[in-house]
Parts: structure tokens; sequence; C-alpha cells
């Protein structure tokens, strides 16, 4: 067995890591910050479907815990999976979020290096959500 290339993309938000986490757990809000999710996810059973352009992906997510730990597995139309790690730690008084990206077979250095830049744009957009304290503004809830 081989091991793929890998690329940790993290970001630090100013914003207590619970917090962080409780957001990113919601999975229904995901695709306020996950630009891949743009169309939303919806839930069946223990998974969810995520429309895109390869069809409909099914996104199974790591059960609720302590630890920060918002790991999904997603299952292509073609068999294809793929284990994304997403992890929410402290980080002083705020949280560090880290996404491991892994470099698929065949992929190319180009679309692994675009991949990487879309993971960076999307925690760049989840940190501005809970920094600016909208992520309840931007759902229709009212914020406490």
């Amino acid at each position: 067995m081989t091991t793929m290339a890998a690329r940790i993309i993290h970001i630090s938000i100013e914003r207590d890591w619970r917090d962080v986490y409780a957001f990113m757990a919601d999975h229904a809000k995901m695709p306020l910050w996950a630009s891949g999710l743009s169309s939303g996810l919806t839930r069946d059973g223990d998974e969810w479907i995520a429309p895109g352009e390869l069809g409909n992906a099914r996104v199974r997510f790591a059960p609720d815990n302590a630890l920060g730990v918002v790991d999904h597995l997603v299952t292509l139309e073609n068999g294809t999976k793929v284990h994304n790690a997403l992890r929410v730690v402290p980080n002083g008084d705020g949280a560090e979020v880290m996404f491991t990206l892994l470099r698929q077979a065949e992929m190319s250095n180009e679309h692994f290096a675009a991949d990487a830049a879309w993971v960076e744009k999307d925690l760049a957009a989840l940190k501005t959500i809970l920094e600016a304290g909208n992520e309840k503004a931007k759902t229709g809830e009212n914020m406490p």
C-alpha cells in the first residue's frame, strides 16, 4: 500500500473552539462556508447527499464528539471514497481549524494545488462568518 501526498491546510479563528466546532458540526450549515456544497446537503438517514459536478455524492460525518473532529467520508457515484480529515482544536482563547488534503491517485500537481487553494478559500470564509458573529443571521436565526 502506498501513501498519498498530503497537505495540512489550517486557519486560526478568534472564537472559542467549542463554538467553531458546534457551527462546523451542524452539517446543514456547511454550504454557508464550504463552497463545493453551495447547492446544499440533504439528509438521507445516517448520510447526507451532496449534488455536484460528478453527480450525487454520499457524505458520512463523524458522530458528534467532544474532540473537535468533523471528519467525513465522501463516496462519489462511481464508488470512489475520499476521506476528509477536518479538525478543530483549541488555540489560546480561539481555535485552529485543520483540513488534511490528500492527493488522489492520478491527480495532477495543478489539480492538487487548485484543491488546496479551494480549501484555503473555504476556511477563510468560515473564519469571516465566525469572527463576525453572523453565523446565525446568515441562516435566518436570531443572534443571542
